[in-house]
């Protein structure tokens, strides 16, 4: 679709979101009665615990349905302090703490009060689809570094340096990953804290797949390695994956006062409140004990060895083993396909919905998400080991 002209320059440059796409095509298909497997959603297959429905519940019937301040409620903000300190050893008070509509709308916050036109938003590739298209709205300008598969695709200290410039001004940084499932060690991000510390770069932590994280691997927020980092450090983190509470859209961030402050600013006229039921949602979340993120993880980590299995035993097909998160990023570069168009194919032919690995920065890759039954990875394994072997 042409796009008017008479638009704004910063929202000519913004692509939509092809994992939306692609889900929306495939749920399509499934009203029409074809039988799709769907490797395409970014969210758990896990129903929201009851628990927490009926916190929603009762605010409701409470008449908890008004406006709440911007920044998020009091009992909700001193949980998520709470929750910084437990797991993440860090110090947030109250006033650091902005509750937001998701984590992506936490992430957007930051960048829109960090960033100035022109200056360069560094962001590893592959890259969650929204941190360029979110960097260019808030008039930055994104510079991938590139990564490599021997090394999980995790970005080196060598790899930040090297893309540094008189224009850098914040590092995004995504671990668990999507799409790739890297989980930075403590080492390795404090080679890369010294970086940012030196320079001042800004960092924007992404931490929302911090609970499914596998093999034993533990996560380590970048903030708790010093003082210094700490202080130029957002960590955002969200209960979409942890809970399984996706369309209740709740994320949060904790940062330092002053950029705390211009987020609440900011938000005050944009969105005002994240919604009072949702808060009141969050509230019985963050109070469970971790047994439900746990038992996700472990769900999720079943799954991500059968898949990881049969992908290694299917011919011009091959994977780096994801360590967190719920996706697994397949290298079709043997197939000599573009991923686009091995994408359509796979729908077209297979019934098959994946995204496609451009809309991550590496055309040569597809994602697959196992954040679906073991029955319905069954299946689709089965479908494309069969496709791939004629082709």
């Amino acid at each position: 679709m042409k796009i008017d002209s008479r638009l704004s320059e910063r929202i000519r440059k913004v692509n939509p979101s092809p994992t939306l796409s692609i889900t929306a095509k495939a749920k399509k298909l499934v009203q029409e009665g074809i039988d799709v497997v769907s490797f395409a959603a970014g969210e758990p297959d896990f129903d929201t615990p009851d628990v927490i429905k009926k916190a929603a519940k009762d605010a409701i019937d409470a008449g908890f349905t008004k406006y709440t301040p911007t920044t998020g409620i009091p009992e909700l903000k001193k949980l998520i302090a709470a929750k910084f300190l437990k797991d993440n050893a860090l110090t947030y008070d109250e006033r650091q703490i902005i509750v937001s509509c998701g984590a992506k709308h936490s992430i957007f916050n930051a960048l829109f009060v960090l960033v100035n036109p022109n200056d360069e938003v560094l962001i590893p590739s592959p890259y969650w689809v929204s941190y360029p298209e979110m960097a260019y709205l808030c008039g930055g300008i994104p510079k991938f570094v590139k990564t490599d598969p021997a090394n999980s695709f995790k970005m080196t200290a060598d790899d930040l340096k090297k893309n540094c410039s008189a224009k850098t001004k914040v590092l995004i940084l995504n671990s668990p990953s999507n799409p790739a499932g890297c989980v930075y060690s403590r080492e390795e991000l404090a080679k890369i804290a010294e970086i940012c510390v030196a320079r001042k770069i800004r960092c924007i932590s992404d931490e929302i797949y911090e609970k499914i994280i596998f093999d034993r691997e533990k996560h380590v927020s970048i903030a708790s390695l010093g003082k210094q980092i700490c202080d130029l450090t957002v960590t955002v983190n969200g209960l979409s994956k942890s809970h399984s509470m996706t369309g209740w859209r709740i994320g949060y961030l904790g940062a330092p006062q002053d950029i705390a402050q211009a987020i609440s600013n900011f938000q005050d006229h944009s969105t005002s409140n994240p919604t009072s039921i949702s808060q009141k949602a969050a509230v019985a979340a963050l109070a469970m004990p971790d047994a439900f993120s746990r038992m996700m993880s472990e769900e999720f980590e079943k799954r991500r060895d059968y898949i990881v299995k049969r992908i290694q035993g299917m011919p011009k097909f091959s994977c780096v083993v994801p360590r967190g998160a719920f996706y697994i990023f397949c290298d079709i570069r043997r197939t000599r396909a573009d991923s686009l168009s091995f994408c359509g194919r796979l729908l077209d032919e297979l019934s098959i919905a994946a995204i496609p690995g451009i809309a991550f920065g590496n055309d040569g890759f597809v994602r697959f998400s196992f954040a679906t039954s073991m029955e319905h990875i069954s299946k689709g394994m089965d479908r494309l080991e069969g496709w791939l072997k004629k082709l």
